[in-house]
């Protein structure tokens, strides 16, 4: 995990129409990332329809949130369309942002060992600085946390 008031890593990464996206695009407002395993998995999309849910008032708050891991354009298109997810999905196929975020770690699951994405939340300030790092985040809790975080 990245420390709070570190430099966000800049990055570009596609989006599921496969248009690049930046950090730097967001400069001058606070920005969520979130960085999750997979598509259509059980956490994932419910932590995707937990965002989507309250995203009306990320909206009000003028805070995009990007979702981000490792899977393809196509999958994120499909992802997208089937929970109808307003915000913005970047796929990592590289490691890129994933790596950069320090989000790429050792999974312990049934007793097999594995590396994955961590479920882990960043919120970035106007500056382009590290606000907030969540990691080992719960799916169904994740998007409300942000929310209350950024309220205060």
């Amino acid at each position: 995990m990245l420390e709070v008031g570190t430099k966000a890593p800049d990055f570009t990464l596609p989006d599921k129409d496969g248009n690049p996206v930046s950090l730097a695009d967001f400069a001058g407002k606070k920005v969520v990332i979130y960085f999750y395993p997979k598509d259509n998995t059980s956490g994932c999309t419910k932590q995707a329809c937990a965002f989507a849910g309250v995203y009306k008032q990320f909206e009000q708050l003028g805070v995009p949130v990007i979702g981000i891991s490792k899977d393809s354009v196509k999958s994120h298109q499909n992802f997208a369309a089937k929970y109808e997810l307003p915000f913005i999905l970047l796929s990592d196929p590289e490691l890129q942002a994933i790596h950069a975020y320090d989000v790429w770690k050792e999974k312990k699951l049934y007793g097999k060992v594995s590396m994955g994405v961590v479920r882990s939340t960043y919120i970035i300030d106007e500056n382009g600085m590290i606000e907030k790092a969540m990691e080992k985040v719960k799916p169904d809790t994740n998007a409300a946390e942000v929310l209350d975080a950024l309220m205060k």
